[in-house]
C-alpha cells in the first residue's frame, strides 16, 4: 500500500515529463494526439484506481492513517523538513476528488482540444497541475503544502494563459495572457499571508508538521505557554489564523481577492472545470479543515471566515444574475458556492464544508464541461443571448446540464440539496439568523441564474445565425464524462444524509463518520460536534430553503423559458439594479482606480522615468560620454607624423631627467 501512495503523485509527474520533453515528437505519428491524450489520462486514471484501493483498505481497517516519509528535503541546523505524505481520511477523500474528476476532465479534453495545435502542451500542463494538487492535499507539513500551493498557482497561470495570443470577450475584452497574470498576481497577495503565518508558526511551535502544530496549539491553550517559551496569546493564534485565511481568500477566490476568477474563464473550458470546480479553488477549504484546531482556538478568526464567506456568497450570486457569457455565469456561481463552504467552516461545520466540496465537484464540473460542449457545438460562441433552442440539437448536453442545474439549485434528492441544507442548518444553529437569511438569498439567486442560463441556452427561439452556425452534439469522449458527472450529481448527496432525514430512515451520515477522526480535535476545542439536534425548526428551515430554490426556478422559467431576441427580462424590469450588477458593483474599477493605476503611475514616473531612465541609464550613458570624450582627446595625439612623435619622446626624456635631478 505504501508503494501505491508514492505512485499516486509520481505518475502525473512522469506524464508531465514525458509529454513536456518528448511530446513534440508524437506529432510525427498519425495518432500522435491520441497517444498523448491517452497517456496523460492514464497518468491520472491509475492514481484514481490506486486511491480507490487505498480507500477500500482504510475502510476495512487493513491500512491505518499514517505519515509516509520519502526523504529529508531541507536540513539546516535544527530546521528539518521531510518530503512526507499524510495519508488519512481527509487527504484520501480529496485525492479521490482530484484524481477522479481530473481523469474525467482529461478524457473530455481529448475531444475538446482535438484540433488545437498545442494539444500535447495542454496535456503536459494538466498533468503538472494534478501533480501539484496531489502534493497539496497529501502533504504532512506546511512546507510541502506550500510547494503544491505555489505549484497549482504556476500551473493555473500556464493553463489560463494557454491561448496567450487570443482575446476573451466578456463584459470587457481581455487578453488571455492578461487574465493569467491577474490570477497569478492576486494569488501572490494571499500567498504572502500564508508564508508569514508559516514563519510565526515555526517560531511559536518549533515545527511545521500539521499534527505537531495542531497538538501543540491545543496543549499551549491549556498550559498557557507556547513550546517556544512565550506566554500563550489568543491574539497570536488569531493573527496566524487570519494570515492563513488570507492565503485561502486568494486561492479560493473570496472577497476581496475573488476578482481573478471570472477573468480566468479566458482559458480552455476543461481548465475552467479542473481549476474552478473541484481542485485549485477548494485548496482554501482543505487548508482550514487541515488546521481546524488552530482556527477553533480563535473565535475572532472563525467569525471572520464566516462573515467573509457569507458576503462573498451573496455578492457573487447577485453578480451572476446578469451575466451573458455562459462560462462567466458559472464562474460567479463557483465564487458564491465557495462562500457557502467558508461560511460553514466559520461556524465550525467542517464536515458540511468538505461535503459541499465533493458535491460541488460533481455538479459544477458537469456544468463547466456542459458549457464547453455548448461552445464546441456552437463554433466557439459563448454569449447565451445568441443561443436558444439547442435542446433538440444537443440532447445529451441538455439533459446532463439540466440535472447539474437542479443539483446546484438544491432540489431534493439531488446532491446539492443535502450538502447545502447541512450548511444552512449549521449556519443557523451555530452562526446567526442574519447569516442564514443572507445565504438563503444567495440560494435563491443561484436557482434563478442557473435556470435563466438553462432556458436562454436550450429553450425558446433560436437566436443564432442558422446560415453560419450549425449546432451539433459533442463526441463520446465529451458526452460520456458528462453522463458520469450527471449521475454523481444525482446520487452523490446520499453520502451525507442530514441527521434530520437520516434518523427516521435509520440512514447514517457516512461522510461525517469518515471525517470524524480528523476533525475530532477541533470539535473538542469547540466543545461540540456537528449540529445533530433534530427538532421542528430544522424541518422548517429545510422546507424553506427548498421552497426558496423552487421559487427561483419558477421565476426564471416564467421570464426566460420562451426567450426571444427581446431585451433581458431582468434588465427591463429593474434597470438600475441590473446596471449595478452588470458592472459588478464597480469593484474592478475601484481596484484599478485606487491600487492598480496609482501603482502603475508611480512605477512609470518614479521608477522607470525617474530612477531607471534619469538615474541608472543616465549614469551609464554619461560614463560612456566621458570615455568617448577622452578617447577623442587621445585620438588627436595620434597624428601619424614621425617628427611629432620624436618631439614628444624628447620632451618626455627631458621631463624625466629634470624630475630625477630635482628629486
Amino acid at each position: 500500500m505504501k508503494t501505491l501512495v508514492y505512485l499516486i503523485p509520481t505518475l502525473p509527474l512522469v506524464g508531465f515529463v514525458l509529454l513536456g520533453f518528448f511530446g513534440a515528437k508524437l506529432s510525427y505519428f498519425e495518432k500522435g494526439k491520441t497517444i498523448a491524450g491517452v497517456l496523460a489520462s492514464a497518468m491520472v486514471g491509475l492514481p484514481f484506481l490506486f486511491a480507490c484501493m487505498l480507500f477500500a483498505q482504510m475502510t476495512s481497517g487493513a491500512f491505518l492513517p499514517q505519515t509516509l516519509t520519502l526523504f529529508t528535503w531541507i536540513h539546516a541546523g535544527d530546521f528539518s523538513i521531510d518530503l512526507a505524505y499524510k495519508v488519512d481520511q481527509l487527504s484520501v477523500l480529496f485525492t479521490l476528488i482530484v484524481t477522479g474528476i481530473g481523469f474525467l476532465i482529461h478524457v473530455y479534453s481529448i475531444g475538446y482540444m482535438a484540433h488545437d495545435e498545442g494539444f500535447t502542451r495542454f496535456f503536459a500542463y494538466l498533468n503538472l497541475f494534478i501533480f501539484m494538487m496531489l502534493n497539496l492535499v497529501l502533504a504532512d507539513n506546511y512546507v510541502v503544502t506550500f510547494l503544491g500551493w505555489e505549484g497549482v498557482g504556476l500551473s493555473s497561470f500556464l493553463l489560463i494563459g494557454f491561448w496567450y495570443d487570443r482575446e476573451f470577450t466578456g463584459t470587457n475584452i481581455v487578453w488571455t495572457g492578461d487574465a493569467a497574470k491577474k490570477a497569478f498576481i492576486v494569488n501572490r497577495i494571499g500567498d504572502f499571508g500564508m508564508l508569514i503565518a508559516m514563519f510565526i508558526l515555526y517560531v511559536l511551535f518549533g515545527s511545521l508538521r500539521f499534527d505537531d502544530v495542531n497538538a501543540s496549539a491545543i496543549a499551549s491553550s491549556i498550559k498557557g505557554v507556547f513550546p517556544s517559551g512565550a506566554t500563550y496569546s489568543t491574539g497570536l493564534i488569531t493573527a496566524v489564523a487570519l494570515l492563513l485565511f488570507l492565503g485561502c481568500t486568494g486561492k479560493s477566490a473570496q472577497a476581496p481577492l475573488f476578482v481573478w476568477l471570472p477573468d480566468a474563464m479566458a482559458g480552455p473550458t476543461p481548465v475552467s472545470a479542473l481549476i474552478h470546480a473541484a481542485t485549485m479553488v477548494t485548496s482554501g477549504i482543505f487548508l482550514i479543515a487541515r488546521t481546524a484546531p488552530l482556527f477553533a482556538l480563535s473565535p475572532d478568526a472563525m467569525n471572520a471566515v464566516a462573515i467573509v464567506g457569507v458576503v462573498t456568497a451573496l455578492l457573487a450570486a447577485t453578480m451572476g444574475l446578469v451575466q451573458n457569457d455562459i462560462k462567466k455565469v458559472l464562474a460567479y456561481s463557483t465564487v458564491s458556492q465557495l462562500g457557502f463552504m467558508f461560511a460553514a467552516l466559520g461556524v465550525g461545520a467542517y464536515t458540511a464544508a468538505v461535503f459541499h466540496v465533493m458535491t460541488h465537484a460533481f455538479f459544477k464540473a458537469c456544468l463547466f464541461l456542459g458549457s464547453g460542449s455548448v461552445i464546441h457545438g456552437m463554433h466557439e460562441e459563448q454569449d447565451i443571448q445568441k443561443m436558444g433552442g439547442l435542446s433538440k440539437y444537443m440532447p445529451i448536453t441538455h439533459r446532463t446540464f439540466l440535472i447539474a442545474s437542479i443539483a446546484i439549485a438544491g432540489i431534493f434528492p439531488f446532491a446539492g440539496f443535502f450538502s447545502k441544507d447541512e450548511i444552512l442548518w449549521n449556519v443557523f444553529a451555530h452562526g446567526s439568523p442574519v447569516m442564514w437569511l443572507a445565504l438563503a438569498v444567495a440560494a435563491f439567486c443561484t436557482a434563478f441564474y442557473m435556470f435563466r442560463l438553462v432556458h436562454l441556452t436550450f429553450s425558446g427561439e433560436e437566436r443564432f445565425d442558422a446560415h453560419h452556425v450549425h449546432p451539433h452534439e459533442s463526441p463520446a469522449t465529451m458526452t460520456v464524462p458528462l453522463i458520469i458527472l450527471a449521475v454523481l450529481s444525482v446520487v452523490g448527496g446520499f453520502l451525507g444524509v442530514p441527521h434530520a432525514l437520516g434518523a427516521p430512515m435509520h440512514v447514517g451520515n457516512w461522510i461525517e463518520h469518515w471525517l470524524a477522526p480528523v476533525l475530532e480535535p477541533a470539535h473538542k476545542v469547540l466543545a461540540r460536534g456537528e449540529a445533530h439536534e433534530i427538532h421542528a425548526i430544522e424541518y422548517v428551515l429545510m422546507a424553506a430553503s427548498l421552497g426558496i430554490a423552487i421559487v427561483g426556478i419558477l421565476l426564471a422559467s416564467a421570464w426566460y423559458r420562451k426567450a426571444s431576441s427581446a431585451p433581458d427580462s431582468f434588465a427591463s424590469r429593474m434597470k438600475s439594479v441590473y446596471n449595478l450588477l452588470w458592472n459588478k458593483y464597480f469593484i474592478d474599477e475601484f481596484y484599478y482606480g485606487v491600487i492598480v493605476n496609482p501603482l502603475h503611475s508611480i512605477a512609470q514616473t518614479v521608477f522607470w522615468k525617474g530612477l531607471e531612465t534619469n538615474g541608472i541609464d543616465n549614469v551609464v550613458n554619461r560614463s560612456g560620454s566621458v570615455v568617448t570624450a577622452l578617447s577623442e582627446l587621445f585620438r588627436r595625439m595620434q597624428s601619424g607624423i614621425v617628427q611629432n612623435y620624436a618631439l614628444l619622446l624628447v620632451v618626455g626624456i627631458v621631463a624625466v631627467m629634470a624630475w630625477l635631478l630635482l628629486a
